[in-house]
């Protein structure tokens, strides 16, 4: 099996719902990410052998295989393909996991897995156009949104609203403080935007985060799915728009293309869950991740747990007893957003530039997804 490596990775910022990113195109929007990913390392894109992006509302702007059309906006060769896939928001961890086997296995060399959502533009459950689900599902399973999947996890680990609320705003000071300490400077290109008078301008921050966000002044919102729920919109992720990309070879065609490769991909999970929970799969992906890399919790340095509602990466932490101050260390969706598509090459992005800040070895990240599902993988930095 070819060792797999990360030689770069990239992300646009992340804007709010009908902020600054509203008026591009999900399409140009990847495109930009595309190009800057292959730019940065001065890769000719005819070596390019696939490029996989993820996208959950395949629809609109998004629709006709948007990795194929953003690479052809990007200027890639007509003979560089491109696919689309969903795993709700794990789609674009999984399009790094399709990559990593495709060049693991020997049938390519370069590709670039990515992700997208404009959920600005195309609002989230558009591709469903109303319809309902096959009674044939429903009469197995309770199907319920995922607002009260994350109460029902709320209610059986027994997690409070203060416990909710309080994770939340610990998510804005980290990702407050990363901002402040230039963290993200790396991983995020520049991108030209409008800002709220509708003038152009270079955007190179997530828009997300708000300073002054406590606790207490969370305490005032009300639920939004249950009437005495605990969950509102200052304890779930925000609705976001952006997009991410990450640059994989073999390892033996990087050293042929003097190219210095950064993590390695040391292993790759995926498994499904209780549907109706929905949001659990986190936990056992983690530890069957954990099992393929012969590695321990303990020898994880930094953690990313992707922040759909504040309970997910609460009860994975009750669960599995890891370290707080290891996971999501630069904030996570709730201060930083969730442009979906995008997120989970968007939190590896994260991921390699912190490993490599804070000169650590492990990373690992686990993404809950919609319909009980999770990914996890595990990257470990190289070099000095």
């Amino acid at each position: 099996m070819n060792e797999v490596v990360i030689v770069e990775a990239v992300r646009t910022p992340v804007g709010k719902r009908n902020g600054m990113l509203s008026d591009l195109r999900a399409d140009e929007l990847l495109a930009k990410v595309l190009r800057e990913v292959v730019d940065r390392v001065s890769l000719n894109p005819k070596l390019i052998d696939d490029v996989i992006a993820g996208c959950v509302s395949q629809v609109g702007e998004q629709a006709g295989d948007v990795a194929r059309t953003a690479a052809l906006i990007a200027g890639f060769p007509e003979e560089v393909p491109g696919v689309t896939i969903d795993r709700q928001c794990g789609s674009s961890q999984q399009a790094l996991h399709f990559a990593s086997q495709a060049i693991a296995s020997g049938d390519m060399d370069i590709v670039i897995a990515g992700g997208v959502e404009s959920m600005s533009r195309i609002p989230m459950f558009s591709n469903m156009k109303g319809t309902e689900y096959s009674e044939k599902l429903t009469d197995r399973y309770e199907i319920i949104n995922q607002g009260l999947s994350a109460e029902r996890i709320a209610d059986h680990w027994k997690l409070s609203r203060r416990n909710l609320d309080e994770y939340a705003a610990d998510s804005h000071v980290r990702a407050l403080r990363a901002r402040q300490e230039d963290r993200f400077e790396k991983e995020i290109m520049a991108v030209e935007a409008k800002d709220k008078q509708g003038l152009p301008v270079m955007m190179n921050h997530d828009e997300g985060p708000r300073p002054g966000t406590t606790a207490d002044t969370l305490a005032g919102l009300k639920p939004v799915f249950e009437e005495h729920g605990v969950i509102t919109a200052g304890n779930a992720s925000q609705i976001s728009d952006g997009a991410s990309a990450v640059l994989l070879m073999s390892r033996t065609k990087a050293e042929e293309l003097g190219v210095s490769p950064r993590c390695r991909i040391a292993a790759r999970s995926v498994v499904g869950s209780d549907p109706t929970f929905m949001l659990t799969g986190p936990v056992p992906a983690t530890y069957k991740v954990l099992q393929k890399a012969g590695l321990s919790l303990e020898d994880i340095d930094l953690f990313e747990v992707n922040e759909a509602f504040a309970s997910v990466p609460l009860f994975w932490l009750k669960e599995t007893g890891a370290d707080r101050d290891k996971l999501n260390v630069n904030g996570g969706a709730i201060a930083l957003g969730h442009p979906l598509g995008a997120t989970g090459t968007k939190l590896i992005t994260t991921l390699v530039h912190e490993l490599e800040r804070s000169q650590s070895r492990y990373g690992l990240q686990a993404v809950c997804e919609g319909m009980g599902m999770a990914n996890a993988t595990i990257i470990e930095r190289l070099g000095e």
